[in-house]
């Protein structure tokens, strides 16, 4: 008899489970209510990647003197954008739901919640209720955005991230909400597609998280390009009054403008899924998990933004596929491997890029610990000036005594795409000696990371 297992929640880290499951010899079932891929990924994730990139055309378009090219000043059809952003999900919706039919995964539309240990009901679209018998249980239920008491969006003028996919208009003033990674890609985006933007920064700098020498970066480039930083203040109230939007702060300040975005976080989507009925531990909402993706009941398993770790996409996708293997046995196989959270790359799409892996120089410092910090900006690489771009740098942190690769940040064109070689070396224990070595093509950007190794 095949195991059942039962996913409630059809998003990067359920979709990656089910077809991994089912290749594997599982009898999955899969419960989703709302897009297949889920709601954060395709209604958040890639609608505003789209409209960065759709910004960021039309950025280059307006510099395109820089290229030798007499500049064009091309104006955004929203109309147009939109109907580009739903061709766009549709598209991976449709490609996900191929997917699990072609593995023979039971896709069911609709809501599911636990009523025991081995027990989910499904609540379908029609109204009817089916309870499904399973061996292991995945809730990836996900999360959606954080809405504050003193904030009532109403998808006008006041929003969420979810509303502004596109926005019924450019907004002609924009006040963002939030100096963490959604609202700074929200400042870029915005800035780019025209609209005056103050950002509200409640540290003394944006991306508190983050090197301070990349958030310094960003925060110069913002301020080329117009953007009004409010450091030091901590919104506390946003109303409508007439065809304005007021954004009090709790220094006093005030920020009036046409519209206000809201990135201030998520919560996890665990209200209605029954925890209790299960015995499931959580706490504030999220569910937590050990290095097999286990709750504290061990057939039933949590992922994605449910599971409290880092809020990525591509995380979700491999603790999908770690738990499927868990669950199915394999874990005598060499090829499983815990996931090493502190070792995931993640990016800003902002202009200029930023991302980053492994440890940073100022964890490395505060933790006082001895690393080599190499730096190497794209100002000396040919295709940099090439591209007519040549903001940024690469930085490699690495152990002085052995060379291993630790961790790495880079600020520039492209950045999502080259961490990708730091965060391999990162993963795999590679020494600056292994990527001085290696024979990249001349002239590309990756040429700086062979700089900083050296």
């Amino acid at each position: 008899m095949a195991t059942r297992f039962v996913v409630i929640g059809g998003g990067p880290a359920g979709v990656a489970a089910a077809t991994h499951a089912a290749r594997l010899g599982a009898e999955v079932s899969l419960i989703e209510r709302d897009v297949i891929g889920g709601a954060a990924h395709l209604w958040d994730c890639i609608p505003s990647k789209a409209m960065i990139a759709t910004g960021g055309a039309l950025a280059f378009l307006q510099r395109s003197e820089g290229m030798g090219l007499e500049t064009v000043n091309p104006t955004i059809d929203t109309t147009n954008l939109s109907d580009r952003l739903a061709s766009i999900t549709g598209h991976l919706a449709t490609a996900n739901n191929e997917l699990l039919t072609s593995q023979n995964v039971n896709i069911i539309r609709g809501t599911g919640r636990l009523v025991g240990p081995n027990l989910v009901e499904a609540t379908l679209d029609d109204g009817t209720v089916q309870n499904i018998e399973a061996d292991s249980i995945l809730l990836s239920t996900g999360s959606r955005p954080r809405i504050p008491e003193w904030c009532a969006p109403d998808g006008d003028r006041i929003l969420t991230t979810r509303d502004a996919y596109p926005p019924p208009v450019i907004p002609s003033h924009l006040t963002v909400v939030g100096s963490g990674v959604t609202g700074v890609e929200f400042v870029h985006m915005f800035t780019s597609l025209g609209a005056e933007v103050t950002l509200i920064v409640s540290r003394q700098h944006v991306l508190p998280d983050k090197d301070p020498e990349v958030a310094y970066e960003l925060e110069q480039n913002f301020i080329d390009r117009g953007v009004n930083l409010l450091k030091g203040a901590r919104s506390e109230s946003i109303e409508r009054v007439g065809d304005k939007v007021v954004v009090k702060c709790n220094d006093g300040r005030v920020v009036e403008s046409s519209h206000a975005l809201l990135a201030i976080g998520s919560v996890p989507n665990s209200d209605k899924l029954n925890l209790e009925a299960a015995g499931v531990e959580h706490e504030w909402g999220y569910v937590p998990i050990n290095d097999f993706s286990q709750s504290n009941v061990p057939h039933i398993y949590a992922a994605g933004d449910l599971s409290g770790k880092l809020p990525l996409s591509s995380v979700a996708t491999m603790q999908g596929r770690k738990i499927a293997e868990h669950m199915m046995g394999r874990l005598n196989d060499e090829e499983h491997r815990y996931i090493s959270y502190s070792k995931a790359a993640s990016a800003i799409f902002t202009e200029p890029e930023i991302a980053d892996v492994g440890v940073s120089q100022a964890e490395a410092f505060a933790q006082g610990r001895k690393v080599r910090v190499t730096k190497v900006p794209f100002s000396s690489a040919a295709k940099a000036l090439i591209n007519d771009d040549p903001r940024g740098f690469v930085k490699l942190i690495s152990d002085p005594a052995t060379g291993v690769v630790l961790g790495g940040s880079i600020v520039g064109r492209h950045a999502a795409e080259l961490i990708s070689i730091i965060a391999l070396c990162v993963q795999n224990q590679l020494t600056t000696d292994d990527l001085a070595h290696t024979l990249f093509v001349h002239p590309t950007l990756s040429e700086t990371l062979l700089d900083a190794a050296e």
